[in-house]
């Protein structure tokens, strides 16, 4: 089993099923699922995998979501930018569930979704393949003791450095400070991220087309104030720390 820099076994954490799914969302799972989930390839779990093939088209933009909880900012991502390609990575049965329905009733064939961890399919993607990255409201993980479980870590970096195009995004929310300042503070390591920000307000500002989350709109209802963090990916060649 591979491992982190720490020596910490790397596998999922993370609760994979809540509370039972309605008969109908249980039947939507199992027959939608099928039709939107990405087929990899059985022979080799190691092969690399080209988005072509993934979506059976050409593919020009490629856009990633780790963690799409609920579904609903995935689904109106596809529903607004019907040229790009996206794939979903959640674990949750009930948020892949969720999101099927969005999918379903919208009728959005540029989705392909993966009901399990994201870092053994992202590590088989080509280099600069990924044109926007989200992870929005990640597990923080608050035990300083599970902090190892969090997605930000260094490999994970530069994972996501030679995954993104030269000017790729990367979008990060949380309503944690305390995550917030690992993560701004891991990728800002990086020497091929560069912080979007110009203004000391613009990382408490959504960008113009941001997307409200359940969560995050159940944080808002709560007092608590997300943070939005956008990177650039830097040219290769100027991203030599």
């Amino acid at each position: 089993m591979a491992s982190d820099e720490d020596g910490h076994a790397r596998k999922f954490y993370g609760r994979r099923r809540g509370r039972r799914l309605r008969p109908w969302r249980e039947q939507l799972f199992d027959e939608a699922l099928p039709r939107y989930g990405l087929p990899l390839p059985e022979e080799d779990a190691a092969a690399p995998l080209d988005p072509a093939a993934l979506f059976g088209e050409p593919v020009d933009a490629l856009w990633i979501e780790v963690g799409f909880g609920g579904g609903e900012h995935l689904a109106a991502q596809a529903k607004a930018h019907a040229q790009a390609r996206f794939i979903g990575f959640e674990p949750f049965v009930n948020g892949v569930a969720s999101l099927l329905r969005y999918l379903e009733e919208a009728r959005l064939g540029n989705v392909r979704v993966h009901a399990d961890d994201a870092r053994p399919v992202l590590e088989r993607l080509p280099d600069a393949s990924v044109d926007r990255f989200f992870l929005l409201f990640p597990d923080p993980w608050l035990k300083k003791r599970h902090h190892f479980r969090r997605f930000i870590q260094p490999e994970t970096m530069a994972l996501l450095a030679r995954l993104l195009k030269d000017g790729a995004e990367l979008r990060i929310a949380s309503d944690d400070m305390g995550v917030a300042r690992w993560m701004l503070a891991h990728v800002t390591e990086h020497p091929a991220f560069e912080w979007l920000a110009r203004r000391p307000g613009d990382w408490r500002e959504p960008p113009a087309d941001w997307v409200q989350t359940r969560y995050e709109g159940k944080a808002l209802a709560q007092g608590r104030r997300p943070v939005y963090l956008r990177f650039r990916r830097r040219p290769r060649g100027q991203d030599v720390g």
